[in-house]
């Protein structure tokens, strides 16, 4: 890689700072966070006096989730009372006949789950990792649609936080019923 080419590993500095402003700030979908270090804001950024600020969902999507990228997970919404993502059924998420594999829809529950749960950590947190999960599979998914996980919180605590993720396609029907345990770190 040429040494003029921005790096894709985070700071983990900035990363720790990143969570703390975030934290510090209102408790809606219109907090933001700062950017340590950063001078200029992308459209549709505010600034907070130099710096700019990021949304909840600019903050989950410049979160480093390799697994998430693989199955192509794309987030379209970030609050701290909902977090929605979609993933399309592709051949390689499939088991026989062209439905999604259970397992391709619970590791897609668990990242949004665990992002809503970034989103929502108390200050002292040094990160999450799920300890619990159970899904209930309602229907199939086929080759081609989109699938749309939307994670609201059942339980925001100290120690751990409990999310459950309807999983629909696009039109509506019901695929799945992911409840997760996160476990504060």
């Amino acid at each position: 890689m040429a040494d003029d080419m921005p790096k894709n590993e985070p700071d983990v500095t900035v990363a720790h700072q990143l969570e703390t402003s975030f934290r510090d700030g209102p408790q809606d979908q219109t907090r933001n966070l700062e950017i340590p270090g950063s001078r200029s804001a992308r459209p549709g950024m505010t600034m907070q006096g130099e710096l700019p600020i990021m949304t909840p969902l600019e903050k989950v999507n410049s979160m480093k989730m390799p697994f998430a990228e693989l199955k192509g997970v794309t987030f379209t919404e970030a609050a701290k009372d909902r977090v929605v993502a979609r993933m399309l059924v592709r051949p390689d998420l499939c088991t026989l006949n062209h439905t999604i594999h259970g397992g391709a829809l619970m590791a897609f529950a668990d990242s949004v789950g665990a992002a809503a749960t970034v989103i929502n950590l108390p200050e002292d947190a040094k990160g999450t990792t799920t300890i619990e999960s159970k899904t209930n599979f309602i229907s199939a998914a086929r080759e081609g649609m989109t699938v749309i996980a939307t994670a609201t919180p059942v339980h925001r605590g100290r120690r751990t936080q409990v999310w459950q993720t309807r999983l629909e396609t696009e039109e509506g029907k019901l695929v799945a019923v992911v409840t997760q345990t996160q476990m504060v770190l």
